[in-house]
């Protein structure tokens, strides 16, 4: 196949983009509006989790498995399709007529999602075959995410004061039409040249092990650490692992390739997605809630108010993409995690929520060491691997990334359902919460130090080389031989 034109790709860009917009979006404007949401629906803060960790479960269980069924049948088929179903549990979700009813619309809205965001990258990675060229792509792709975190919170507070909180949704129909309509147009179909084939056991392992840790963390402050149930989500995890950790190497094309973690790089970036965007997810609930329910805030104020952390997360990815381009990641990872951690450290030990300037201040630091952070993971999980698996591994960075969500929601919140319960006031309750943020953004200094040395970098080629010739031997199996 021809490489599509420089015009061609930029509109590529521009579709994948908007793909991961509408996901990001999603989640931005959900926070501001949780509020109004638990008001009307009388949900408590367990509810509160669930709206956003039904979401991020499915989608995180799914990732991969969408990852590797568009490197079989088709990378625009499966985003397209993608597209359709994330567009109409949007539509279902402002139609829930009860919380039970907006939790499941939001599993549907996950089904769509899963095939968003690791085709588009994939296909990303196919159109952008030089490196410093894909690495500027992935900066941008990265800011869409500060776009998203800039206008979501204003948009979401508009909206909400304005037309209530059912109008969030709206929002995805017109994108995702669109970008549905420019996918047929403009995107090329592609596919790997040995596609792998389906793991429905390790698939349904990941599942397993995902909802039993996310459901045991939200439900056990108030079922009780020692309840059975609890008890039971503890044995179907560790269950889960340990079945994973006996199946995958024995198949010859596993969901989760363990090949890939010989890569200090690659696995680093792993940890980095979880606790990154751990931190974020923690750090976006926190505030919403502190910023309307205990400091009386609108909506729309709200927002205005995490201006400066959006803004800085806008304004860092193509710095970084350009820097990770130029320098290699290490820059860009550390930091990022000094940012964050110095952010959660004025929370817990300064308590940044009671002095307007130290508040703005922790909303910048944040906003710069999250805006750093997403070109690095990206541009590891994908550039080292062969372009036949770039569907799984960047679905791999991809499930990162929503697992570290779905945690971040399910501890943090569960921290704050634990404080308050023992009738902690809305400050002491969170303290240790911002405690957990802050050992986020220090793991993601830590590793991002360790793995983007030489060391690593040299088990990256290693590792690299090893899965080339693995997927070429199927292509050479395939040649009859002449005569």
């Amino acid at each position: 196949m021809p490489e599509p034109s420089r015009r061609r790709r930029m509109l590529i860009l521009v579709i994948c983009c908007t793909s991961l917009l509408i996901v990001s979006l999603d989640v931005t404007v959900l926070n501001v509006a949780l509020p109004s949401m638990r008001r009307e629906l009388g949900a408590s803060v367990a509810g509160m989790q669930w709206t956003i960790d039904a979401y991020t479960l499915v989608l995180a269980s799914l990732l991969m498995l969408a990852g590797s069924t568009a490197d079989r049948i088709g990378r625009r088929r499966v985003f397209a399709a993608g597209l359709v179903v994330f567009t109409a549990g949007s539509l279902l979700c402002s139609l829930a007529p009860s919380l039970e009813w907006l939790i499941a619309f939001r599993m549907v809205q996950a089904v769509g999602g899963s095939m968003l965001n690791p085709v588009a990258m994939s296909i990303i990675t196919n159109t952008f075959t030089d490196p410093r060229e894909r690495a500027r792509a992935i900066g941008v792709w990265g800011a869409v995410v500060g776009i998203s975190m800039a206008v979501g919170p204003l948009i979401g507070g508009l909206l909400v004061e304005s037309v209530g909180w059912r109008s969030i949704f709206w929002l995805n129909l017109p994108v995702g039409l669109l970008a549905l309509i420019m996918t047929l147009r403009f995107v090329p179909e592609s596919r790997a040249g040995h596609p792998r084939r389906p793991d429905p056991l390790g698939q349904l392992l990941v599942m397993a092990l995902l909802g039993s840790v996310t459901y045991g963390i939200i439900e056990a402050p108030s079922a009780g650490w020692t309840a059975p149930v609890i008890l039971v989500c503890a044995a179907v995890a560790v269950a889960s692992l340990a079945g994973l950790l006996f199946h995958e190497p024995r198949r010859a094309e596993p969901l989760i390739d363990p090949r890939f973690f010989r890569s200090a790089p690659f696995s680093g970036a792993t940890v980095i997605a979880v606790s990154a965007f751990a931190a974020l997810s923690g750090f976006l609930f926190l505030n919403t809630l502190y910023l309307q329910d205990v400091r009386g805030l609108s909506a729309l104020e709200a927002g205005l108010y995490m201006l400066p952390m959006a803004l800085l997360t806008f304004l860092c990815p193509p710095v970084s993409g350009r820097l990770v381009a130029s320098r290699g990641p290490r820059p860009s990872l550390l930091i990022a995690g000094t940012a964050m951690a110095a952010s959660g450290l004025l929370f817990a030990a300064f308590s940044a929520e009671t002095s307007t300037p130290l508040l703005f201040t922790a909303y910048v630091l944040f906003g710069l060491g999250f805006g750093m952070v997403n070109a690095p993971i990206t541009n590891t999980a994908v550039s080292g691997m062969p372009r036949a698996q770039a569907g799984v591994a960047a679905a791999v960075a991809s499930t990162s990334r929503q697992t570290g969500g779905t945690l971040g929601v399910a501890v943090i919140g569960s921290v704050l359902a634990a404080g308050t319960a023992g009738g902690a006031d809305f400050a002491e309750a969170t303290r240790p919460a911002w405690w957990v943020i802050t050992g986020c953004g220090l793991l993601a200094l830590v590793v991002g130090a360790v793995t983007s040395g030489r060391w690593a970098m040299g088990t990256a080629a290693r590792t690299a080389r090893a899965l080339e010739r693995t997927t070429a031997e199927p292509k050479r199996a395939a040649v009859p031989p002449h005569g």
